[in-house]
């Protein structure tokens, strides 16, 4: 299986209404795959309880059976993106050696699961979640801290444990650059891919 295979984006898939009454995790899950195509529209406002709830057909109330909060629901969002793009990550470090090549790959495969996954690109940029609890962007930063801490890793050119200096500022221009292209991403309605010209962009800053 590819690694385009291996992560599907949180879309709903088609399939025949039916009355039968969701088990709680389906219902969970279900509340979060709407809650990120609400975000993959382009120009989305701010998402509302109200809003989700209408989407999906249901209370409030039945929301809040499931999330405590719709920070909890955000949380849920953060946690796939984490893992995903972690895995993602371990995928290229367990197959390719350190170096360039390994960091620009790994670049190239999160700009991958954002295309694949547009709502979750306003999640890693804290478009999402501008008015939301603070903690939430906490998070984010803590997501992007590791994806600096292993292109660092990456980037290493000696035997030592310590990354060089200038891995440590190559490491801090990709996550800049990563940014910048998620962000750019978003507000153009999705029509500007993060991979656009990528290798051409790497190999200035590589």
């Amino acid at each position: 299986m590819s690694d385009q295979e291996q992560h599907e984006p949180m879309a709903d898939e088609e399939s025949a209404p039916t009355r039968k009454r969701p088990k709680p995790g389906e219902r969970r899950l279900q509340i979060l795959q709407t809650l990120a195509a609400m975000l993959e529209q382009p120009g989305a406002e701010r998402v509302t309880t109200a809003g989700l709830a209408a989407k999906i057909g249901v209370s409030e109330a039945a929301l809040y059976r499931h999330f405590a909060s719709k920070a909890q629901m955000f949380e849920g969002l953060i946690d796939f993106v984490d893992q995903s793009t972690m895995g993602l990550i371990r995928q290229v470090t367990d197959r390719e050696s350190a170096g360039p090549q390994q960091a620009g790959r790994i670049v190239a495969l999160l700009f991958q699961f954002a295309e694949k996954n547009p709502g979750m690109s306003r999640v890693m940029i804290g478009d999402a979640l501008v008015l939301e609890h603070e903690r939430l962007q906490e998070r984010i930063n803590l997501l992007f801290d590791k994806i600096e801490a292993q292109l660092r890793q990456s980037l290493k050119t000696s035997d030592s444990a310590a990354p060089t200096a200038d891995a440590q500022v190559a490491a801090s221009v990709l996550v800049a650059f990563m940014q910048g292209r998620l962000q750019r991403f978003a507000r153009t309605g999705f029509k500007r891919l993060p991979s656009e010209h990528l290798q051409a962009a790497l190999a200035r800053m590589l």
